[in-house]
């Protein structure tokens, strides 16, 4: 399988549910500004939507939507208990969980980065409906180390992936949401976490702050 990436976006949770599955697999630097791979391949030819991330688990086998490639993931591994088992109530409670985080979470970001382009006057409104986003987060937390509860899932690779953009949107998750930092420690403790912010070249979300601060 191969993993199509551009560094701190939104192809971190499919590599750390890769590397949680423990499967083989390589990855392919993607230019989403240029649209290229880093080995001069025009991306539209991979994916016509122009986004990552991008699974490709076999030649001419492609899958997109992050969503959709953790529950892949989690499905070649059932053992490994990365998601619910499919046809039960957990799974659509995990499904729940993922579609909350990439509508309400994922897709609340777009204003604070500079390549859509959104007027700065729309950043306030953008910045208080996520702040109420993650207080929802913040708060189911506050019994339990995970999303679904004791154990990880798919779903926390996806909040990791998401939180770490806070500080774009000027949200201080350690100053506000101790329950999110916490759980953003814990993540970082895990080799899944380590071995993808390697690959990808980027620094822990806690150094980050903490350099910040």
């Amino acid at each position: 399988m191969k993993l199509y990436y551009s560094a701190g976006a939104c192809a971190i949770s499919p590599n750390i549910a890769l590397h949680e599955a423990d499967v083989q697999f390589s990855v392919v630097a993607v230019d989403l500004k240029n649209k290229k791979t880093e080995d001069g391949r025009d991306f539209y030819e991979v994916n016509p939507k122009g986004s990552i991330p991008v699974l490709e688990i076999e030649e001419g086998v492609i899958l997109t939507e992050g969503p959709a490639i953790l529950q892949y993931i989690a499905d070649l591994v059932p053992e490994k208990k990365l998601a619910p088992t499919n046809g039960t109530m957990d799974r659509y409670r995990f499904q729940e969980v993922l579609n909350f985080i990439t509508s309400e979470l994922h897709k609340g970001f777009p204003p604070f980065f500079e390549a859509y382009g959104y007027p700065e006057e729309t950043k306030p409104v953008a910045r208080e409906l996520l702040r109420k986003k993650f207080d929802l987060v913040n708060k189911r937390l506050a019994g339990q180390d995970y999303m679904m509860g004791t154990s990880f899932t798919m779903a926390d690779a996806y909040l990791y992936n998401v939180t770490r953009w806070t500080p774009a949107a000027g949200i201080d998750v350690k100053a506000d949401y101790p329950n999110l930092y916490a759980f953003m420690e814990r993540m970082e403790q895990r080799s899944s976490v380590q071995s993808t912010l390697k690959i990808e070249g980027v620094e822990p979300f806690t150094d980050a702050i903490s350099e910040a601060a």
